[in-house]
């Protein structure tokens, strides 16, 4: 497969500390790429680079098959949300989007209207940025990285600041541009579950190691489904679940048992450990959380 961003052991060193440790990540057309990560891990530095606004320490990228030295054509095919967004405080959310698409050679005076509603600001009005919410912020700067429709965006943290209503339109907003334009996305986000509502693709970044890289699809099917058991007696329990047929089950501390298999058949546990005897006090069927897995996987790794 062709890779639109991808970067080869990419390397970033402040003194003793790495940032950046051998970080090499794939990024197709079209895909909506999460950055899973703590504050620290690597996120932003990784963007950062990509982005052109720091040098690596050590490794390469390339953008459209160009390595990282030529880039300049490119620029204009990259947005991007990185940290504070850039706005002119003394200036309206119009007149910022209209100073971005005039540094980017946009003179159609409709684009700076449509992206104004793209992001629901239209009611701002005359209003100076710097007075501005830290909501209102991050959709002038989601605007702002959206001018003159980018190949490939790169948001930091976008929904940062938003009420549920906010991050709602902004999800759909990046889905409704990936599916219609195609455009690519790299996004970070603290709010795991939420990011899992859209990324096709994820990369998990811990202490500046990428630790996985994945297909949304395939990290669903890691995010393991459990039947959680409560009981009185664990060992007669296992034994008795045993003679039901199942076997991909741990016992993950006294009198709580995990299952991995068969979720249909609560009511058939239910039954067999009441009739041995055994006294079941909670038996739920739970989904792990994207951000269960990570804290799961993070754990892992740092051990």
């Amino acid at each position: 497969m062709e890779y639109i961003i991808e970067t080869e052991n990419l390397t970033k060193q402040y003194g003793k500390k790495k940032a950046l440790d051998n970080v090499s990540i794939h990024v197709a057309q079209g895909d909506i790429y999460g950055l899973i990560g703590r504050n620290g891990a690597g996120k932003t530095t990784l963007m950062k680079i990509i982005c052109g606004l720091s040098r690596q320490s050590g490794g390469s990228y390339s953008i459209f098959g160009k390595r990282d030295g030529e880039l300049g054509d490119i620029a204009s095919r990259r947005g991007l949300l990185i940290e504070s967004p850039g706005i002119f405080g003394e200036y309206d959310a119009l007149t910022n989007l209209t100073l971005k698409c005039r540094l980017i050679g946009i003179t159609d005076k409709e684009e700076p209207e449509r992206l104004l509603k793209m992001i629901g600001l239209e009611s701002a009005g005359k209003k100076k940025a710097k007075h501005f919410s830290l909501g209102m912020k991050q959709r002038l700067g989601i605007g702002i990285a959206l001018a003159g429709n980018p190949d490939i965006v790169v948001l930091d943290e976008p929904i940062n600041g938003l009420d549920p209503q906010g991050i709602i339109e902004i999800r759909d907003i990046i889905m409704r541009l990936n599916k219609e334009n195609g455009t690519t996305f790299i996004i970070s986000s603290h709010i795991l579950d939420e990011l899992s509502k859209i990324a096709t693709k994820y990369g998990i970044i811990n202490n500046g190691n990428l630790i996985e890289e994945c297909l949304a699809t395939d990290l669903n099917s890691r995010c393991e489904s459990r039947i959680e058991l409560v009981v009185d007696k664990a060992a007669a329990a296992v034994n008795v679940l045993e003679k039901l047929g199942f076997s991909d089950m741990k016992v993950v501390e006294d009198g709580k048992i995990h299952i991995f298999e068969q979720f249909d058949r609560t009511g058939d546990i239910s039954l067999a450990l009441a009739a041995e005897g055994i006294t079941v006090f909670e038996i739920v069927r739970k989904l792990e959380s994207v951000e269960n897995y990570y804290l799961r996987l993070v754990g892992k790794e740092s051990e």
